[in-house]
């Protein structure tokens, strides 16, 4: 990879990978825009560990919170919020693991083509849509529940297919739920955190066991660009999305389906 490319993609990974417009949609585009070969499977550890560092940097003060609630999970302590909370980060997490694990290599053989990816784009819009003008936005997440944390989880395990975004499907979730939109996303992002965690230590381990020849001084230098992106993506849009919303998200991705069907299907 060229250190324009690494760039460029370290860019693109930190601007959407919390913004609900699908990062995996476009890692795939950007490329083939450019004609550039795929990034390969270093290059996704790094930029996943660039995202986990801003989120973990952003929200730091709730990292600590799950950390106290998860010593009392595991002590059968599930009184305090901060229990509730982690325990549902937990359950919440199951799906994308269980799914990944099962079809990730297919999905990821067989659902990253611009038909899929518009697709999943345009539908979650419309998704996205709905759930912001008809969610209730009243509950915050004092009041989660199992049944929450296991329908948001689901959700998530939606996003593995390319175009879907983890973050927009997840907040959508919560919002259809009756979560309001600061809370959604406060929980999207908290729930990125082992998930993200999960997919770096799985391909970190399949590198290492290749033999494959890797250039780690580049590999730095992007995850430092996305970790910089993604933290001013969350800043921006824990400030924007409480004001005005998921509207323009949602016809960003409208738009770009439409571009990706014209210009690729």
């Amino acid at each position: 990879m060229s250190d324009l490319q690494v760039i460029v993609l370290a860019i693109v990974q930190g601007l959407t990978e919390f913004l609900p417009i699908s990062s995996s949609g476009h890692l795939v585009l950007v490329p083939t825009i450019f004609g550039w070969a795929d990034q390969g499977m270093a290059f996704d550890v790094a930029m996943h560990f660039g995202s986990l560092t801003a989120v973990l940097i952003y929200f730091r003060g709730d990292i600590g919170m799950l950390l106290r609630g998860a010593l009392q999970v595991t002590s059968f302590n599930l009184a305090s919020v901060e229990a509730r909370i982690a325990l549902a980060i937990g359950l919440g997490t199951i799906p994308a693991a269980v799914v990944g694990l099962a079809l990730g290599d297919w999905i990821g053989a067989n659902l990253r083509s611009p038909t899929v990816i518009a697709g999943t784009l345009a539908g979650y819009a419309v998704i996205m849509l709905l759930v912001d003008r008809f969610g209730r936005k009243e509950r915050d997440l004092r009041s989660i529940s199992i049944r929450d944390a296991l329908i948001i989880g689901v959700a998530q395990a939606l996003a593995l297919v390319p175009g879907t975004s983890r973050s927009g499907v997840t907040i959508s979730a919560g919002l259809a739920l009756g979560f309001s939109r600061t809370e959604a996303a406060r929980f999207s992002f908290l729930l990125a955190v082992p998930v993200i965690l999960l997919a770096t230590a799985y391909e970190l381990t399949i590198l290492a066991t290749s033999e494959v020849e890797v250039a780690w001084g580049q590999l730095a230098f992007g995850a430092v660009v996305s970790a910089i992106v993604a933290y001013l993506s969350i800043e921006f849009f824990m400030r924007f999305v409480n004001r005005v919303g998921l509207l323009p998200f949602a016809l960003y991705r409208i738009v770009l389906a439409g571009i990706v069907l014209y210009a690729f299907a």
